[in-house]
């Protein structure tokens, strides 16, 4: 196997995509189930784009020779029912991520010269950053705005079930 320290950092961080997917999903479950479609649908996104993250960092570590290592989540799924906690799970999970790619990156460079995995930490730190400024954005409108926020997402839903939106019924 080439490059050790890569492949073992490389499925470090597939441990920590695949928690922010569970745990994303499972947010935008609650939130669904709230009917707070707005906000359900930014987690699903993002979880999707964890997803996508999880298999560039497992075809990189079989490009390496590596074996990849999936299952191996670092914690459990935590059980939040709180749009607030929720966003503010998502910022500090996207922070710590910022912070250990970038990290990663360097180490994998000056470990095994590894500039295909130092690139690929580089551009998944960018998604993260994006990922955060969602986040933030939208716990800045909850705090901004509260519980009325949270309370036009589930009413622009009934409309929309209820048949007062722009749909024409059959």
């Amino acid at each position: 196997m080439r490059n050790p320290k890569s492949v073992e950092l490389l499925n470090r961080a597939i441990a920590e995509e695949e928690l922010a997917l569970h745990q994303y999903m499972y947010f935008h479950f609650v939130l669904n189930d709230m009917g707070y479609d707005v906000l359900a649908n930014i987690f699903k996104r993002i979880a999707i784009e964890e997803m996508r993250h999880v298999e560039a960092f497992a075809e990189r570590v079989l490009f390496l020779g590596g074996d990849v290592e999936l299952g191996k989540l670092p914690k459990p799924v935590e059980k939040i029912h709180d749009p607030k906690e929720m966003l503010e799970w998502a910022m500090k999970s996207e922070a710590e991520a910022i912070e250990n790619y970038s990290k990663w990156a360097i180490e994998v460079v000056a470990t095994d010269r590894d500039l295909g995995t130092e690139q690929l930490f580089k551009k998944v730190v960018l998604d993260e950053e994006r990922h955060f400024e969602i986040f933030e954005t939208e716990f800045l409108n909850l705090q901004k705005f509260g519980n009325q926020y949270l309370a036009q997402q589930a009413m622009e839903r009934s409309r929309r079930i209820g048949g007062g939106g722009s749909q024409t019924s059959a």
